[in-house]
């Protein structure tokens, strides 16, 4: 088989992802990267089980 193109994967990729960006206080950026490393949690971890947490699901 033949290797996709990077194109290729990223259009593959854009259909089951999709980015979530906003802009925070420097301050409470840097307070919830100190709470995330003292739970060993990234940011993507967190933010999906908030998500989680309003839309109803529990995993």
């Amino acid at each position: 088989m033949e290797p996709k193109s990077r194109a290729d994967y990223f259009k593959e990729r854009r259909k089951e992802k999709k980015a979530f960006y906003v802009e925070i206080s420097k301050e409470k950026a840097e307070d919830l990267e100190k709470v995330l490393k003292e739970k060993n949690l990234s940011k993507r971890e967190w933010l999906e089980s908030k998500i989680d947490e309003e839309v109803g699901k529990q995993g």
